[in-house]
C-alpha cells in the first residue's frame, strides 16, 4: 500500500479519484462478491479467504478503503446472503472462510438468512457450512456425477502438547503475587462504522446512518 493510500480515509475510486460513500462502496462490492463466489463454486471444494476476497472486491470495482476487512466485509456478505436466499441461489457466502479455513460465527448470518437457527457448537457449525458449500458445488456443476461429499472439516480447537516434567527439572513453586488493584478504564468508543448492521427489508442492502435506504427511499 502506498504512502498516499495510507493517508487517505473512508472510501474512494482508485487510484486517486473522488471520494464516495460507504453505501455506494458496499453496493458495488456486493455485486462483485456475487460474481467472485459464483466463480469460486466452479472449483469442487473451492473456498476463498476473507482477506483474498476483500482485496479482489477492491480490485474488481476500483473502490478502495484503508479500513480493515473485518470492519466492512460482513456488511457485504450479510445482505448478500439474504439476496441469495430470496433469489433461489445456494448459500454462496458459505464459501468465504477465515485464515484457518473456518466460517466462524459469521456463518450464523447465513443461517438466519436461510431462516435457520444459529449453531452454537463450533464443530457442528463448520460441518453445516461444509454441507452448504457442497450444495454450491452441485449448483455450479463442479461436483462429481454422484453428487460428491462435503469436504473434511478442519479441527476448530487448538491443542497444546503437555510439557514434560521430571524430578530433576522440576521447579519450585513460585510465591503467590499480591493481588493488583483493578484498573478503571473508560468504556471503549464504538465507531459508527462498527455498529450492528441494519438491512433494508426490501433490497437487503445495508442502511446508512441516516436510516433511509439509498436504493429504495
Amino acid at each position: 500500500m502506498s504512502e498516499y493510500q495510507q493517508e487517505r480515509k473512508g472510501f474512494w475510486h482508485a487510484p486517486d479519484g473522488p471520494m464516495t460513500t460507504e453505501a455506494i462502496a458496499l453496493e458495488n462490492w456486493a455485486r462483485a462478491a456475487h460474481d467472485v463466489l459464483e466463480e469460486t463454486a466452479t472449483s469442487y471444494h473451492g473456498v476463498i479467504r476473507e482477506s483474498e476476497l476483500a482485496e479482489r472486491l477492491q480490485d474488481d470495482t476500483g473502490i478502495r478503503t484503508t479500513r480493515p476487512p473485518d470492519r466492512w466485509l460482513p456488511k457485504v456478505l450479510q445482505p448478500l446472503a439474504h439476496l441469495h436466499f430470496r433469489d433461489g441461489y445456494p448459500p454462496l457466502t458459505a464459501l468465504v472462510v477465515d485464515g484457518h479455513g473456518w466460517v466462524g460465527e459469521r456463518y450464523d448470518d447465513v443461517l438466519r438468512a436461510n431462516e435457520e437457527n444459529p449453531i452454537s457448537d463450533p464443530a457442528a457449525r463448520e460441518r453445516h457450512a461444509s454441507r452448504s458449500r457442497l450444495a454450491c458445488y452441485q449448483w455450479a456443476g463442479s461436483a462429481p456425477e454422484d453428487g460428491g461429499l462435503p469436504a473434511e472439516v478442519l479441527s476448530t480447537t487448538r491443542s497444546r502438547a503437555p510439557r514434560s516434567t521430571t524430578a530433576a527439572g522440576a521447579r519450585a513453586p513460585k510465591a503467590p503475587r499480591a493481588p493488583r488493584e483493578p484498573k478503571v478504564t473508560a468504556p471503549k468508543r464504538v465507531a459508527a462504522s462498527d455498529r450492528p448492521i441494519t438491512v433494508c427489508p426490501n433490497c437487503f442492502m445495508a442502511i446508512p446512518a441516516t436510516g433511509l435506504c439509498d436504493n429504495c427511499d
